[in-house]
């Protein structure tokens, strides 16, 4: 073992059951509170032939928890089991009052939430009056238990001793493990583990904490998406340029998940869902390049309107912009204004009947939760989220009203150095450049899957640039050198400042390792995170 490996062990307090994690160490489903009542109603629910509806998310959580939940009760035996999915831009977010007509037209006796419910109280109590049931199965915050409900399956519920923040597809991984251990006389048979693929694909993308049994889930799912039945997962990595067999959490998080988000954003849901369990192949290739054309429209509409916003935000410590834009793409034109301009951002659309609607996302100290509550009554039609996202819609007349709420709550907080939050922490300071081994590579593949609560290691290093060249105008490589090793750093779309760094100037490079094969040979090079010029030639 290296000495750099060993140092990120220490440094992070893991060990060898870490490196090598067991699927037998994943808890008892049963020890999850509610799972014995959900369970025991879906068995009554197939016994006497009801129908089921699956009620889940329209972003990648979301459809693949829908899936996993399907799967699991057609391997029980369920006989009639459908999913409806909300649509971004007229049913919003979770269970809500309009699906309640489509759930009864369909003949439904038992509802199961996927990813939502959890602060669905007075839905659930009216699907009740219609004797319908709903479980709920979610990992978001419970503002009360319903009183109708059958069961309440989530981490978050007050006295859980299972103790995991997983994913709302680990929680509905976690009710297909109790299904099957049902199923098969209290121990699980193994054909479970081939809904992994998804539960890895959900929690990456929903970005949840890579430790304990989330952990355990993803790594075993990257290991299933290699040998994967699934014909949409198939052709989605094709066109996504991905290899299922060499998955890891970069690929997932950049590459699948957009993807499968775009459909959610930019129209429907369904056809990521579709896609996933389709057993047809032309189907998948159709859907797949569907998706890969949702995603190429997100990303265009994305820039245009990043590019729009003309930046003129002087001094304001908020950022509050407005335009005509796709609604399914402002989160995430927020989250590039915020990530620009280092500050928090709001970006907001302006829809019909003089209405703008949009997010919000933040960092730091400034939570834009508490930051809606500020706000005096009548300025926000609808709002809420979290420390740092939201949702909100406001009347357009009030646009500069909010904007100035905003920018006084902000000033309020007296918040010093904000920036701090934003700033790469480096794991690994350098001296030189020849620790930097194919086998220390290696080693650190074994830290996969990356994620939050285990970030990919930050090398830092302080020295000459010996080359530079820029690629197709976007595209920096620099070569960099202490004397006596030299090592290739690269910076895909570089952003302008990156762009001036010249042969001969002495840097401060923050970067990750990747590996470079080619031609039989193979290379460690770099992956730059940040870039300081300290002193110019």
């Amino acid at each position: 073992m290296t000495r750099i490996f060993k140092k990120l062990l220490a440094d992070r307090g893991l060990d060898e059951s870490f490196l090598r994690p067991k699927y037998e160490d994943l808890f008892d489903p049963f020890l999850m509170l509610g799972m014995a009542k959900a369970v025991e109603r879906i068995e009554k629910a197939c016994d006497r032939g009801e129908k089921i509806i699956i009620y889940g998310d329209y972003d990648a959580d979301g459809v693949t928890a829908s899936t996993v939940c399907k799967s699991a009760l057609d391997y029980f035996g369920c006989e009639q089991v459908e999913i409806m999915l909300p649509n971004r831009f007229t049913d919003g977010y979770g269970l809500n009052e309009p699906a309640i007509p489509e759930i009864q037209r369909r003949g439904a006796g038992l509802v199961i939430t996927v990813d939502c419910g959890s602060g669905s109280g007075e839905v659930i109590a009216k699907l009740k009056e219609l004797n319908i049931d709903t479980i709920v199965t979610d990992h978001h915050e419970i503002p009360k238990i319903p009183e109708k409900v059958v069961a309440v399956v989530n981490p978050k519920r007050r006295g859980e001793k299972y103790g995991v923040n997983m994913a709302g597809v680990g929680v509905a991984f976690t009710l297909a493990r109790a299904l099957n251990m049902r199923k098969n006389g209290g121990k699980c048979d193994g054909q479970e583990k081939w809904l992994l693929d998804m539960v890895a694909l959900g929690t990456v993308c929903d970005s949840m904490v890579l430790r304990e049994e989330n952990r355990i889930m993803v790594y075993y799912g990257m290991m299933v998406m290699g040998k994967t039945r699934r014909k949409g997962l198939q052709e989605l990595a094709k066109k996504a340029k991905c290899h299922l067999e060499k998955m890891n959490s970069h690929a997932i998080g950049f590459q699948l998940g957009p993807r499968i988000n775009a459909a959610g954003r930019m129209k429907t849901a369904e056809v990521a869902l579709d896609l996933m369990l389709t057993d047809s192949r032309a189907e998948a290739i159709a859907k797949a390049e569907e998706l890969d054309e949702l995603n190429q429209e997100r990303r265009k509409a994305q820039d245009e309107a990043v590019k729009e916003v003309d930046g003129s935000f002087g001094d304001e410590p908020v950022i509050v912009a407005k335009g005509k834009w796709h609604e399914g793409i402002v989160g995430i034109v927020a989250g590039r204004l915020s990530e620009i301009y280092k500050r928090p951002a709001f970006a907001l659309t302006a829809l019909e009947k003089g209405v703008l609607k949009g997010s919000g996302r933040s960092f730091g100290d400034f939570s834009l939760a508490e930051a809606l509550q500020n706000c005096p009554e009548g300025m926000l039609l609808s709002g809420g989220g979290h420390a740092g996202a939201c949702g909100l819609s406001i009347p357009a007349d009030k646009f500069n009203d909010f904007k100035s709420v905003m920018v006084s709550y902000y000033n309020s907080l007296n918040l010093k150095d904000q920036e701090k939050y934003l700033r790469s922490q480096s794991d690994v300071v350098l001296d030189e450049l020849g620790e930097l081994t194919e086998e220390l590579y290696d080693e650190i593949c074994l830290l996969e899957p990356f994620g939050l609560g285990n970030e990919e290691p930050i090398f830092e290093f302080s020295g000459r640039v010996s080359a530079h060249r820029i690629l197709k105008e976007k595209h920096l490589s620099l070569t960099l050198s202490d004397g006596e090793h030299e090592m290739r750093l690269m910076s895909f779309y570089a952003p302008e400042d990156q762009m001036t760094v010249r042969a001969g100037d002495r840097v401060r490079v923050q970067f990750t390792l990747s590996k470079n094969e080619w031609g039989g040979n193979v290379r460690i090079e770099g992956m730059i995170i940040s870039l300081e010029v300290i002193e110019k030639i």
